[in-house]
């Protein structure tokens, strides 16, 4: 893929995301793709990651990313978004949140997902 072409994989894949699509997601990632988080340093698989998603669009349904920076690398793409939400217990919320994603054959084989832990924890309180 060129550069042009990562960034516009990066703001469909974004897309699905944000509309809480599980299939248009899962159709993304190969289907061995592994997804880490800093926060646990737990690989998770596909089908575990789009469970964290289904999660994430039933508690947070207002959710935006707001894309910072798309910078493309030479197997896939760096990208900085805010994750901004409002919290189950009416208080606005936003994680910072970079992705670090290779790309093999127009398909997601890794992301890494470097997510602030603190934020994290904010948004696991006010969900209990």
């Amino acid at each position: 893929m060129s550069q042009i072409d990562y960034e516009a994989f990066a703001q469909r894949f974004v897309a699905a995301i944000q509309a809480g699509d599980a299939e248009a997601v899962r159709a993304f990632y190969a289907p061995d793709a592994k997804i880490w988080h800093n926060i646990d340093h737990i690989e998770q698989t596909v089908d575990q990651n789009l469970k964290s998603l289904a999660w994430f669009v039933r508690t947070l349904p207002d959710r935006t990313y707001r894309v910072q920076r798309i910078a493309p690398l030479p197997d896939g793409f760096l990208q900085q978004h805010v994750l901004e939400a409002t919290l189950p217990n009416g208080e606005r919320w936003a994680m910072d949140a970079c992705v670090v994603v290779r790309v093999e054959n127009g398909k997601i084989t890794r992301l890494d997902e470097y997510l602030d832990s603190a934020k994290t924890a904010q948004l696991v309180a006010a969900t209990r």
